[in-house]
C-alpha cells in the first residue's frame, strides 16, 4: 500500500510543480501583455500628435519627429513579436505597423496646402486605434483562454487525485490533509492575492506559504504589488506636479481674460466680448479639471482633510449654477432648481466640487434644448442632493464602473474641453469623506441620469422650500 501511495504523492507533486510553473508563466505573460499594449498606445498617440502638428506646420523637424515615432512603433512591434505569435495575431500587429507607415508616407508626399489628402491620412488614425484596440482585446482573450486552460488542468488534476485517494482508502486521510495543507491553502492565498491586485489593492503585503514553487510565485506577486504601488505613487506625484505647473499659466490667462471683460485695456465690442466670454468659460473648465486632478491625487495619498462649517446650501447651489450660466445658455439647456433653504454642516469647498462636477457631467450629456434639475432637501438625519437630466442616460453595463477613476463611457460628450474621467471619482471621494453616499438612481422621473447624494447631519435646520429656475 505504501508504494501506490508514494506513486500518487509523486504524481501530485509533479503536477503541482507543472501547474505552478504554468501559473508563473501566465502571470508574467499577462503583465507583459498589459505593459506592451500600454506602450503601443502611447507610441501611437505620440505619432498622431506629431502628425497633426506636421499637418499644420509642415516643417522638416515635424517630419523628422514623425519618422522617429514610426521607428519606435516598428521597434516596439518587433519586441511584441513573440507575444503576438503565441496569440496568433502576427498579421494584425504587422497591419498596425504598415498602417502607421502608410500614414507617414502619405503625409510626407501630400501637398499640405491642399488639406483633403492630409486630412484623409489623419483620419486613418481612427482605423489604427481600432486595430490597436482589437490587438489588445485579442491578447487579453489569449491570456484568458490560457487561464481557463490552466484552470481546467488544475480541475483535471484534482479529479485524478480524488480518484487515487478514493482507491487508496488507508491513505485517504493522509492524502486529504496533504492536499489541504500544501495545495488548497496556497492556491486560495494566490487567488486572494490576484483578486487583491485586480482591485487595485496594493496596501496589504502578499505572503504565500506552501510548496517552494508556490512560495516563489507568491514572492513574484509581492514584487508585482510593490511595483504597481510604486507606479501608483509616481502617477499621483506626476498628477500633483503637472496640476500645480498648469495652474500658474492658467491663472495668468484667466486674469488677462477678466481684465479684458472689465474693460481695463479698452471697451470691447460685442463679437470681441463673445470671444472673451468663451475664453473665460473654457478657462474655468480647465481650472475645474486641474482641481479635480489635485483633489484625486490628494485623496489617493490620504492628505486631504475636511473643514466643516455651517452654510446655506441654496446659496451655494445658485453660485455654482451662475458659474455655468454661459455654458447652459450656449447649449440652450434649462436648469431647474428645487432647493430647500436649509443650513447644512459640511466642507463647503468639497460640496462645491460635488455640485460643480455633477452639474458639469449633466451638461456634457444633456442635448440642446434639454432640462437639468437640481434638488436639495433635508431628512431627519441628513441632507440630500439630487441631479437629474434629460440626456441619454448611463448604459446598464457601464453603471457599475462610473465612479472608477479615469473611466469614460462610450457615449459622446459635449463641450469643447474633454473630461479626464475622474469627476465622478472625486465626487465619490468627497462624499465618502463626509461618511455619506452617492448612487445612480433607477427611476422613471428623468429620461437621463439621476444621481442622489446623501450626507449625514447631526442637526436639522430647515426653512420653507423655495424653487427657482436658472
Amino acid at each position: 500500500m505504501a508504494m501506490p501511495l508514494l506513486i500518487a504523492v509523486i504524481w501530485a507533486l509533479v503536477n503541482l510543480d507543472r501547474l505552478a510553473e504554468q501559473s508563473e508563466q501566465l502571470v508574467a505573460t499577462g503583465v507583459e501583455a498589459a505593459e506592451k499594449n500600454r506602450l503601443l498606445q502611447e507610441h501611437l498617440g505620440s505619432l498622431e500628435r506629431v502628425a497633426r502638428q506636421y499637418q499644420v506646420l509642415g516643417t522638416a523637424r515635424s517630419l523628422e519627429l514623425l519618422y522617429e515615432d514610426l521607428g519606435r512603433i516598428d521597434d516596439h512591434l518587433q519586441t511584441m513579436a513573440p507575444l503576438t505569435e503565441k496569440a496568433n495575431t502576427t498579421a494584425l500587429a504587422a497591419s498596425i505597423g504598415a498602417a502607421a507607415r502608410r500614414i507617414v508616407n502619405t503625409l510626407e508626399q501630400a501637398d499640405l496646402s491642399a488639406e483633403d489628402e492630409a486630412a484623409r491620412a489623419i483620419a486613418e488614425f481612427a482605423l489604427l486605434r481600432e486595430r490597436t484596440a482589437q490587438l489588445t482585446s485579442t491578447l487579453t482573450l489569449y491570456v484568458d483562454t490560457e487561464l481557463r486552460s490552466l484552470q481546467e488542468s488544475t480541475r483535471r488534476a484534482q479529479r485524478i487525485s480524488a480518484w487515487q485517494v478514493a482507491a487508496l482508502v488507508p491513505g485517504t486521510l493522509i492524502i486529504v490533509v496533504f492536499f489541504i495543507v500544501l495545495v488548497a491553502r496556497p492556491i486560495r492565498q494566490l487567488d486572494g492575492a490576484i483578486n487583491q491586485l485586480g482591485q487595485s489593492g496594493f496596501s496589504r503585503p502578499i505572503e504565500v506559504k506552501g510548496p517552494t514553487d508556490l512560495v516563489r510565485l507568491g514572492k513574484q506577486l509581492e514584487w508585482l504589488r510593490m511595483r504597481l504601488l510604486e507606479l501608483a505613487q509616481e502617477k499621483n506625484k506626476f498628477l500633483r506636479h503637472m496640476s500645480h505647473e498648469l495652474k500658474t499659466p492658467l491663472a495668468n490667462i484667466r486674469e488677462g481674460t477678466e481684465l479684458l471683460l472689465d474693460g481695463t485695456v479698452g471697451e470691447l465690442d460685442t463679437p470681441q466680448r463673445e470671444v472673451t466670454d468663451i475664453l473665460r468659460v473654457n478657462g474655468l473648465k480647465l481650472q475645474q479639471l486641474i482641481e479635480n486632478l489635485l483633489s484625486f491625487s490628494a485623496w489617493q495619498t490620504k492628505t486631504e482633510v475636511l473643514t466643516l462649517t455651517d452654510f446655506p446650501i441654496r446659496a451655494l447651489v445658485i453660485s455654482v449654477a451662475k458659474a455655468q450660466r454661459l455654458t447652459l445658455k450656449a447649449a440652450h439647456i434649462q436648469l431647474k432648481l428645487e432647493v430647500e433653504d436649509i443650513i447644512v454642516n459640511a466642507d463647503r469647498e468639497k460640496i462645491r466640487t460635488v455640485l460643480d462636477n455633477l452639474l458639469s457631467n449633466a451638461i456634457k450629456f444633456t442635448p440642446r434644448g434639454g432640462f437639468i434639475t437640481i434638488r436639495a432637501y433635508s431628512t431627519p438625519s441628513s441632507f440630500v442632493l439630487e441631479f437629474g437630466d434629460t440626456g441619454p442616460g448611463i448604459p446598464d453595463e457601464e453603471s457599475p464602473r462610473i465612479f472608477e477613476a479615469f473611466f469614460q463611457g462610450r457615449r459622446e460628450q459635449g463641450g469643447q474641453v474633454a473630461g479626464t474621467g475622474i469627476g465622478l471619482s472625486v465626487v465619490l471621494e468627497c462624499i465618502q469623506a463626509h461618511e455619506g453616499s452617492v448612487e445612480l438612481v433607477d427611476s422613471d422621473e428623468f429620461s437621463g441620469a439621476h444621481f442622489r447624494v446623501n450626507i449625514p447631519q447631526k442637526e436639522r435646520v430647515t426653512q420653507p422650500k423655495m424653487a427657482a429656475n436658472a
